[in-house]
């Protein structure tokens, strides 16, 4: 058993179009490698901050993101081994090591992405934008449109059309 600690490059895409860890950004591993009869197992935690956009103000918002893991690399003869028995292997989710080295890459991926928030927000109470006009709600608070509603527009047009009652006065 042995354990490491280090710190390497983000792999490019690690997120989503919303919020991602950009590349080469660093991120912190903390692993344990243990020797197991059928090949090393792999436990550890990755920590990084995801960079992205608040989706109610679109601000900009980095967030910590930890994640943990744990994979079985498998000898490339156990696992030749396991195909040739029909053992219930999908080769997709099997990982090897090859030449005696373990990538890391696609468990760092199968770990970090879902641990990235789907809509993240810069805080819980961001009042976001104004959805006729765009403008900040956190700037000016108290900002609103008035709307009529479109099933009562044409009402509107007919009070314009009646004589206020100033005029009545006036009349009389």
């Amino acid at each position: 058993m042995a354990t490491i600690e280090r710190t390497v490059g983000a792999p490019a895409d690690l997120g989503s179009d919303v919020i991602s860890v950009p590349e080469g950004e660093p991120i912190e591993l903390d692993l344990r490698l243990e020797s197991v009869v059928e090949g090393v197992l792999v436990t550890g935690s990755a920590s990084a901050t995801a960079v992205g956009a608040c989706v109610r103000c679109l601000d900009r918002v980095d967030l910590p993101v930890d994640a943990r893991f744990q994979e079985l690399f498998a000898y490339a003869d156990r696992a030749a081994h396991h195909r040739e028995v029909g053992a219930d292997t999908d080769d997709a989710d099997e990982h090897q090591i090859e030449d005696g080295l373990i990538d890391l890459e696609p468990v760092l991926r199968d770990a970090v992405v879902p641990a990235l928030p789907f809509q993240p927000v810069c805080r819980e109470d961001c009042p976001g934008l104004c959805p006729q006009c765009g403008a900040r709600l956190e700037d000016d608070p108290d900002h609103q449109h008035e709307q009529i509603d479109p099933r009562w527009s044409a009402l509107s047009g007919l009070a314009q059309q009646l004589p206020s009652s100033s005029d009545e006065e006036k009349r009389n």
